[in-house]
């Protein structure tokens, strides 16, 4: 890590000290001693990590974007997110110009009157809008964006800021919650349908455009959560759509990390959710079904922010099977015998922002 990465490592360990001991949910004294964010980083994290970011940048496309199977404003947004949350200055460091490229890129996808971030191939567009708007919460207050239109590659043409791009997504995402029936999501900004999986990736989206300070009604906070909670068995496990329970260990692991970060982990659900998981992680080769990357990506998270002690058990196994199955070239894909895969840019950015809770960098990776 460069000096600046670990000036600013300091800087948000600093911050993050004080935001928690003013704002944060008390927590289990338990707890204070694992979360020690100047810990050095496992040996083989930073590789894998840093083997996936060399393939990364070598798949970029001239556009900003990458483009191997799917494409849009959220694939190129979960790339941004795992060389965010690498460490490196944002503004100094060696990702840089790949940052910005990538930022203009998901920017002029946008539709300027909507906000809409689509872009996205058949019917995955509100994950595209979801992810997106993740990305650009990540990055706002983060990358300074000045200069990102009058530097090479930005055609001299002054565009959107990163902060009025996620204000703009950030509305379109709460119209689209306002006039659904449910309060959620499904996969177009006009369904009146949802699902917990569509939900998961536009609330992440909301939740972290508000953390970064922009305005978002806490109505529709609350009524994506409430939906989530409808969504949630007698067991802790999460329903997909339509009714309680029977989904997958990814959609469960939504419930947990939404809640959590909505800061309302004192609701029924969120307490069964998260006992269910804990006991579906104890092995960290099972319950993989589906598509195995999207799983470990919501399940990392959702453990790090519901139990430390538990997510720190899971990683190490998690460590273990991620390294067996990068391939030479830094890349995550294929999975075959483990369910479905999403090509090489999302499966290996999955696979990364899995890792990246041990970096502990994005500001949603805090607890």
């Amino acid at each position: 890590m460069n000096s600046r990465a670990m000036l600013r490592a300091v800087a948000a360990a600093a911050a993050l000290a004080f935001v928690a001991g003013t704002l944060a949910e008390p927590a289990p004294a338990a707890e204070g001693p694992l979360v020690r964010y100047g810990d050095p980083v496992p040996r083989d994290v930073r590789e894998m990590y840093d083997a996936g970011i060399r393939f990364l940048l070598k798949t970029q496309d001239a556009s900003g974007g990458w483009k191997d199977g799917q494409a849009g404003p959220g694939v190129t947004g979960m790339a941004v997110m795992v060389l965010l949350a690498s460490g490196e200055d944002p503004n100094h460091g060696p990702y840089r110009e790949p940052i910005r490229k990538a930022l203009r890129s998901m920017i002029l996808s946008q539709d300027a009157n909507t906000g809409f971030l689509g872009g996205g191939q058949g019917h995955d567009s509100m994950y595209q809008h979801g992810f997106g708007m993740l990305a650009l919460a990540e990055a706002y207050g983060a990358v300074d964006d000045r200069t990102l239109w009058t530097e090479s590659g930005g055609g001299g043409t002054k565009g959107r800021s990163i902060g009025q791009a996620l204000e703009l997504a950030a509305r379109c995402a709460a119209t689209s919650g306002k006039n659904n029936p449910q309060g959620a999501w499904r996969y177009s900004p006009e369904a009146r349908d949802a699902d917990t999986s569509v939900t998961g990736a536009v609330l992440m989206g909301l939740l972290a455009a508000r953390n970064a300070g922009i305005e978002v009604p806490d109505e529709t906070i609350d009524r994506a959560v409430r939906y989530v909670a409808s969504m949630t068995a007698a067991n802790g496990q999460v329903g997909y759509s339509g009714s309680p329970g029977g989904g997958s260990d990814a959609v469960t692991s939504i419930g947990v990390l939404v809640t959590a970060i909505a800061r309302q982990k004192g609701l029924p659900h969120y307490t069964k959710s998260l006992a269910y998981l804990k006991g579906r992680s104890r092995d960290p080769q099972g319950a993989m079904e589906g598509y195995p990357t999207y799983t470990r990506y919501y399940r990392a998270q959702a453990l790090f922010q519901g139990d430390v002690e538990a997510w720190e058990r899971w990683n190490i196994g998690l460590v273990k099977e991620l390294k067996a199955m990068q391939s030479k070239d830094g890349s995550f894909s294929g999975f075959a015998g483990r369910g479905g895969g999403f090509g090489g840019t999302v499966d290996t950015s999955l696979a990364l922002l899995a890792l990246a809770v041990n970096y502990k960098f994005l500001p949603v990776y805090e607890r």
